[in-house]
């Protein structure tokens, strides 16, 4: 039995509350991972722009990473997203 495809959504709601599609996701040669563009990455993959497969080859990440930025989204908001603070957000 074959699974029929998703249709993919034109845009999602973004971590700032306005629209977000394609055009406005991080660059593919993103390097510096700042937290608005985590939040960005999350909210594309949880709304349906992008699937986890898609986000991690576009941003070439790791399942593990990704699941680590949804995770700090939902325990901590977006200030769990901050790398300089990770430490304090650890148990």
């Amino acid at each position: 039995m074959t699974e029929t495809p998703r249709p993919r959504v034109k845009y999602v709601i973004g971590p700032d509350g306005s629209p977000l599609t394609i055009a406005d996701l991080p660059p593919i040669t993103t390097r510096r991972w700042v937290i608005r563009r985590k939040a960005e990455v999350v909210a594309a993959v949880r709304g349906g722009l992008l699937s986890l497969e898609e986000a991690c080859q576009r941003y070439t990440l790791t399942t593990e990473e990704f699941l680590s930025w949804q995770y700090s989204i939902d325990q901590h908001g977006l200030a769990g997203l901050r790398t300089t603070r990770i430490q304090h957000y650890r148990h």
